[in-house]
């Protein structure tokens, strides 16, 4: 069971709860445990101060994914069956601005920040080339079930 806390600090639009939920859901859904997890809608202020605090960049970035600090049990094993994933903030402005620049469908490009940062506090991550290219296959797999087209296509062609 999912258990989400949408948290709506910004006035801009943005789409309804049930669509949130069902991304989440969708990128979890590998997860056999409960989850619990807070999206934050903010504004570029907000947006652009906790991207400066925690990731040291001084603009607002699309999504900022927070995975919950995971205690650890009897000889330093995560306790990874604890609901609470942790905390997605998520940029409005930055959304609406990114997929009328990139030419993508709005609701298209929330989908794929929603599972882009739900995959984050599961553990993926996309430092490294082979990381990414998990990570970006599964996204691509998820959207692809939503009907959406693949995210990273213009990049692909952009790199060949």
């Amino acid at each position: 069971m999912l258990e989400l806390d949408l948290q709506r600090a910004t006035q801009a639009a943005a789409p309804g709860d049930s669509e949130f939920r069902r991304w989440c859901e969708l990128a979890l859904r590998q997860r056999t445990a409960d989850s619990e997890l807070t999206i934050r809608l903010v504004d570029e202020p907000e947006g652009r101060e906790l991207n400066a605090t925690w990731r040291h960049k001084d603009y607002a970035t699309n999504v900022l994914s927070f995975p919950a600090d995971v205690p650890e049990g009897p000889g330093g094993i995560a306790l990874l069956d604890i609901p609470l994933l942790g905390d997605l903030v998520i940029c409005v402005p930055v959304v609406m601005r990114e997929a009328a620049e990139q030419g993508k469908p709005l609701q298209a490009h929330w989908a794929h920040l929603v599972i882009h940062g739900c995959l984050h506090l599961l553990g993926y991550d996309h430092q490294e080339d082979a990381e990414a290219e998990e990570m970006e296959d599964l996204e691509r797999l998820l959207l692809a079930e939503l009907g959406h087209s693949d995210p990273y296509a213009d990049e692909a062609s952009a790199d060949h």
